[in-house]
């Protein structure tokens, strides 16, 4: 058994524009001991196709042990519970 905590973090870095919340998430969980698996959406088409196929409206989506936390918020209430 593995004491490895593990997130799964889609987030948006287009050319123009890196998502601030994308980052803050990224940092919460590498400051909470996670191995993030850091999934970037570089093109609005690809944030428009995972929103779509999630039934979400906003990146970045958090996800841990299969388990969709939600956004960096949803991030942040479900780390200090």
């Amino acid at each position: 058994m593995t004491d490895t905590k593990t997130a799964e973090l889609y987030r948006m870095v287009l050319p123009d524009h890196t998502c601030p919340f994308g980052v803050r998430a990224k940092q919460m969980l590498e400051g909470a001991g996670f191995e993030v698996s850091d999934n970037i959406l570089s093109a609005r088409e690809d944030v428009d196709a995972f929103e779509r196929e999630h039934g979400v409206d906003t990146t970045p989506q958090v996800f841990i042990d299969g388990e969709r936390i939600g956004g960096s918020d949803d991030l942040e209430r479900y780390l200090s519970a």
